[in-house]
């Protein structure tokens, strides 16, 4: 198995991928090509089929397993597989578990911690919340275990929305020990249900994509609707907390145009909101190091920095 990870320009490659993404296009000349993006567990790549009538070029769809023959090339920083033959692959001939994306860190472990975190809530209603799901429900662990945190930007991987909300608390745990003011009970529960609706906006690996939920109403909206059904069902749940903690769900992109329907208007929202923000850039710039490899170079124009980004330099 030629792991994408290893990949290096030059290289001419004969292995199975996961067809993540195809897409026909039509060049400037008016020559139709495809697009397509090939992934495994280290990561996916652009690849072109240039001449898709061409002999060796056989039917294949999304979500299917492929046989490709290619050799790597370099098209403005970023490595893309120039595909020359290709076929689905059959049943046996690989492995699915080679083609999932996984987060580095051991799974097990970030949900203690998580767990060590969410320990620390005291107020008796917060507390029976998030011991509901975190703790009592065995079909949510799981599958909050498994999910990805996004599509493409960031924690694209099994692993990625634990590992995201896991980074978040993290924030929000230096926050409560800076800011006394801030509500620890309140700001520790909004971060550990603050992305739950991705749970059914983005579907289950492989497919890892948008669902008709998503698309329609997004994971701020279900999320809210998810907590506060819960709520709900536990008696006496005091209203105001209830109104709190869903604003600081609905409020934890900060602004409307990225999708909040409210802005922060609660000290623990502000701080959500800034820990969402910090964990989810700091983890695209590492996967976008990770991608340029040992390229030091600019790596062009990124549209959620709004700006051309580089590694620093390494002093010596």
């Amino acid at each position: 198995m030629k792991y994408i990870e290893t990949l290096r320009e030059g290289e001419r490659v004969a292995n199975i991928y996961l067809c993540k993404y195809k897409q026909s296009a039509v060049t400037k000349n008016g020559k139709t090509y495809e697009n397509v993006i090939l992934q495994d567990k280290t990561g996916t790549i652009d690849a072109k089929i240039w001449d898709p009538n061409s002999q060796g070029i056989d039917e294949f769809e999304v979500m299917d397993y492929v046989d490709i023959m290619g050799e790597v090339t370099n098209f403005q920083g970023t490595l893309q597989l120039n595909i020359k033959r290709v076929r689905k692959a059959r049943e046996g001939e690989y492995d699915p578990k080679d083609f999932l994306p996984v987060s580095e860190h051991d799974i097990e472990e970030m949900y203690q911690e998580l767990l060590g975190y969410l320990s620390k809530i005291q107020n008796p209603y917060l507390k029976r919340l998030t011991d509901a799901y975190f703790i009592q429900n065995e079909n949510f662990i799981k599958r909050f275990k498994f999910h990805s945190a996004a599509k493409t930007v960031h924690h694209g991987y099994v692993g990625g929305l634990l590992e995201h909300t896991l980074g978040v608390l993290r924030i929000c745990d230096f926050y409560v020990k800076t800011y006394s003011f801030l509500n620890r009970d309140l700001l520790f529960t909004a971060a550990a249900f603050h992305d739950v609706g991705k749970l059914q906006e983005l579907s289950a690996f492989p497919e890892n994509d948008y669902t008709d939920d998503g698309q329609l109403l997004g994971h701020i909206m279900i999320g809210t609707e998810l907590v506060g059904a819960s709520i709900r069902r536990i008696p006496d749940f005091p209203k105001k907390l209830a109104s709190e903690l869903k604003h600081c769900i609905l409020a934890h992109h900060g602004e409307l145009e990225y999708g909040s329907p409210k802005k922060p208007a609660l000290a623990e929202a502000v701080a959500l909101n800034y820990a969402d923000d910090t964990d989810a850039k700091m983890e695209t710039m590492k996967e976008l190091f990770s991608a340029a490899k040992d390229n030091t170079d600019w790596l062009g124009y990124n549209r959620l920095f709004e700006s051309n980004i580089r590694k620093t330099t390494q002093w010596q």
